[in-house]
């Protein structure tokens, strides 16, 4: 309503606005923006939202979190497909052999092993190898389906510095789940 107002009190020179007409339209223009930013910063996790209150800092932000978002879904989707497909071979009596990934998802690591129920694996030993590994385990899920059961495991380096070899962490638990 303030800005037809605005906009109505044109001065007699042509229809532009006045100085005063125009500090507020551009008043209400950065009022405007400034909720919009706070908005979009409020979409964004607390973990990965900056103290900074730059728009272009927040911007880049939500463009980092938004492509971190898609390759989360495409996993996601992948690992999906990877489940369909064992169970459909666990109804069939299809034997299929275990299996370890480790991913690298930036900051922290994700280690999904996937073995049959008669493979005397405990969650134990998994963990075990990642913390001699030097790993900080942060979560840890396990479920089982179709005769299978699934662990997955994220964690990251103790130090960022020395970091995590990742290479030698999947041969070790490759090693210990054949």
């Amino acid at each position: 309503m303030e800005e037809e107002r605005i906009t109505k009190s044109t001065a007699g020179d042509g229809g532009s606005l006045s100085k005063i007409d125009r500090k507020a339209l551009e008043r209400n223009r950065r009022l405007q923006m400034k909720d919009l930013f706070s908005k979009l910063a409020s979409l964004i996790t607390p973990t990965s939202r900056s103290n900074t209150k730059c728009s272009h800092v927040l911007v880049d932000e939500v463009i980092t979190y938004i492509k971190q978002l898609h390759q989360r879904v495409e996993r996601l989707r992948q690992r999906k497909q990877f489940l369909e497909r064992t169970d459909e071979a666990a109804a069939t009596g299809c034997s299929i052999s275990p299996v370890v990934t480790v991913k690298d998802l930036g900051f922290i690591f994700e280690v999904c092993v996937i073995c049959g129920l008669l493979k005397n694996l405990s969650l134990y030993q998994v963990i075990n190898v990642l913390v001699e590994e030097a790993a900080e385990v942060l979560s840890v899920s396990h479920s089982t389906v179709g005769g299978r059961v699934f662990y997955t495991i994220y964690f990251q380096a103790v130090s960022s510095r020395i970091g995590i070899e990742i290479p030698r962490l999947h041969e070790r638990l490759k090693e210990l789940i054949l």
